[in-house]
């Protein structure tokens, strides 16, 4: 009788201990936390977080358990799970990883139940590592909105991150210690309650909305609910990840599964922490490339915004969908992906923050009036960078301005590990958080965050590691 797949995943989850780790999964474990908790810190501002904190009121009543990040409130292990995955996302400034963003659905219920636990540092270490690690797993395994098939660009009806649900219910698992047998139930009730992918409609229609590709509240309130109903009695579907007619592939609506892709040396290969990249700018990923050259070219040459006739622009195919191309700005999540927007407020030498989704900068009627000047088109070399290297983007930019035409190129923006590069490194990490947590914390705390962290596996209790991370002393 053959293994199921959940039978060999639990296995994993159940089985691995932070001894297990290779240190370049516990260094970048550790980055992703770290980087994560300070997207959430800078966005109590916007709508997502906002509405996040307001609603885990609503769930958590008196109850004061967990820590949401930048918030003098606190909340019960559902509100504060709910909360934080939606301000880790509201900025589009989380990292992101194959299938898409992970962090915001992975995060947050691991948190909330490491902080009622009093787990260790060892212990959620190796919680977040293999909620990421399953995570790109499952991305592998579906339909992508990178895919190339036979030379072709394909843009599959159904997509999106749901699958992420997996890696968010095996790290409470593991952070329980829960029984292979319970991890299994866990793992086959989250893919039964999963939510949809919805994230193609997203991509198809303007104006976009505010809730954008994937809620992350109810998806980590789903992998919560699957974790608790396996360790009540409940039982999975044994054979829903080996069922490819009636059982998951086919409900979730991937027209690709490769299921080989989940438990490949699994244990013995780790692959999410070179494959992870650290975002630069809050903006979608696929333009910042264009943001490295843009920037760079009107620094080093003083180009004024007032100054420029047209920006010309080449980078990815996929983004040649609504969400991306519109100029019709009506919220910040709006100017979170469209690429005029995006390339007219990086003309204007805004440094990266969450600055760039400020109403005054949202609506500036300076930076409305350069998205006019702008023009995309897919780079020729797209198509095959994608089949031959994955982690390239290809970008190309030229610039009209002072009668004279600037011109810049690159392959790999800013964040991507390659072979010759860490990606992000540590100290520009901690300067983006620095940057992100100004305002909400003192500038101690900040650096004893940082710190702490980076250091968490020496740290017996992490409660007292994530209440640092509410709101200001005093």
């Amino acid at each position: 009788m053959s293994v199921s797949k959940s039978h060999e995943l639990a296995q994993f989850v159940s089985q691995t201990s932070f001894d297990a780790l290779p240190s370049d999964v516990v260094h970048e474990t550790k980055r992703i936390l770290l980087d994560s908790i300070g997207c959430a810190l800078a966005a109590g501002g916007q709508l997502k977080g906002r509405a996040g904190i307001e609603y885990a009121q609503l769930l958590g009543g008196m109850d004061s358990t967990a820590t949401i990040f930048g918030s003098s409130q606190r909340s019960s292990i559902l509100g504060a799970a709910f909360a934080n995955g939606e301000l880790i996302n509201a900025l589009d400034f989380d990292a992101v990883l194959p299938p898409g963003h992970v962090s915001p659905y992975v995060l947050p219920g691991a948190l909330a139940v490491a902080e009622a636990e009093g787990s260790s540092g060892k212990q959620l270490i190796t919680a977040i590592a293999i909620a990421h690690e399953l995570a790109n797993r499952f991305g592998k395994a579906m339909d992508y909105i990178r895919d190339v098939r036979r030379g072709e660009v394909t843009m599959p009806p159904v997509l999106g991150y749901t699958s992420t649900v997996f890696g968010a219910a095996a790290a409470i698992a593991s952070l329980w210690g829960a029984s292979e047998e319970t991890t299994r139930h866990a793992l086959n009730i989250a893919g039964a309650i999963s939510p949809v992918n919805s994230h193609r409609s997203w991509l198809e229609h303007t104006p976009v909305a505010t809730i954008k590709y994937t809620m992350a509240g109810p998806l980590v309130h789903s992998a919560l609910t699957a974790a608790y109903m396996a360790s009540l009695g409940h039982r999975g579907d044994p054979n829903l990840l080996d069922d490819s007619e009636f059982g998951y592939p086919r409900f979730i609506g991937t027209s690709r599964w490769q299921p080989e892709a989940l438990t490949a040396e699994l244990g013995q290969t780790w692959s999410f922490q070179r494959e992870n990249s650290f975002k630069h700018y809050p903006h979608c990923r696929a333009l910042h490339g264009l943001l490295d050259l843009l920037g760079e070219t009107v620094e080093s040459h003083s180009i004024d915004p007032s100054e420029i006739d047209e920006i010309r622009a080449w980078g990815e195919g996929h983004v040649e969908r609504a969400s991306w191309l519109t100029n019709e700005i009506s919220d910040p999540v709006d100017a979170q992906f469209s690429i005029a927007h995006g390339l007219s407020v990086g003309a204007h030498r805004i440094p990266p923050s969450k600055a760039w989704q400020d109403e005054d900068v949202v609506f500036d009627a300076k930076v409305a009036q350069l998205m006019g000047k702008v023009v995309y088109a897919r780079h020729p070399d797209w198509v095959e960078a994608m089949v031959t290297d994955p982690a390239a983007r290809p970008s190309r930019i030229e610039i009209d301005a002072r009668g004279e035409t600037f011109v810049a190129e690159l392959r790999y923006p800013k964040g991507t590990n390659t072979d010759d590069s860490l990606g992000t490194a540590d100290d520009d990490l901690f300067e983006k958080f620095r940057v992100n947590a100004m305002g909400v914390l003192d500038s101690e705390q900040i650096e004893h965050c940082i710190a702490t962290a980076m250091s968490l596996e020496t740290v017996e209790d992490v409660s007292t590691v994530l209440k640092e991370f509410g709101r200001k002393r005093g």
